[in-house]
């Protein structure tokens, strides 16, 4: 599994929470506390998930925290 621990406005969970649900299998939502949030996915969609990454900065102001694990 490729996790990523990132940031978003506490506001925005949800939001996000549709954008991941609705992206066919591309990764999974963990909420922490607050705006702090995990998303996981598989091996091979990799690429994916980068881009999810990259449009979940763009789109609502989301920060990577720490390394991809």
């Amino acid at each position: 599994m490729l996790v990523q621990d990132v940031l978003v406005h506490p506001a925005d969970v949800v939001f996000v929470k549709g954008i991941v649900e609705a992206s066919e299998g591309i990764a999974l939502l963990f909420a922490e506390r607050g705006g702090e949030i995990t998303l996981a996915a598989p091996l091979g969609r990799g690429d994916e998930f980068a881009e999810l990454l990259r449009d979940l900065e763009q789109d609502v102001g989301a920060r990577r925290r720490g390394a991809q694990r």
